[in-house]
């Protein structure tokens, strides 16, 4: 697979591959089909810079709203967790748990981005549905 260097070339596979449902600079959300179409879960695609100045892709999901949610529990999944961490960001004013990974640009091809797309979706999903009671809203 080529390697993915930027942000464009990774927003040219993801919009090849997935139902993108916004798409602005550094920005893009997508749409995952889960369960044959019975479950869906968004993930959101942004560029951020290390320290050093190296830029990172994050992709990210929404969880849950954090009100009701234990923090140990959330800080046990972060200890145990080999892929993703949880971390919290506020949508229209409220806070809502995250599902979240990093990885460098470099030697970063398509597969490896659908890989993560595909688990964190996935895995946001069965903690989405886990949190809410079964509930399917993100």
């Amino acid at each position: 697979a080529p390697m993915r260097q930027n942000f464009e070339q990774i927003r040219t596979h993801v919009a090849s591959a997935y139902r993108v449902t916004a798409s602005e600079p550094y920005l893009v959300s997508l749409e995952l089909s889960l369960e044959s179409g019975q479950r869906h879960q968004t993930l959101y695609l942004t560029e951020l810079e290390n320290e050093d100045g190296r830029p990172y892709l994050r992709i990210s999901t929404l969880v849950a709203p954090i009100t009701g949610i234990d923090p140990k529990r959330a800080l046990r999944f972060n200890w145990e967790s080999r892929v993703g961490y949880l971390a919290t960001s506020d949508l229209d004013g409220v806070p809502y748990l995250h599902l979240c990974e990093n990885r460098p640009y470099e030697g970063l091809g398509a597969a490896e981005v659908d890989r993560m797309i595909l688990e964190l979706g996935g895995l946001g999903d069965r903690m989405e549905r886990e949190l809410s009671a079964g509930g399917d809203l993100l």
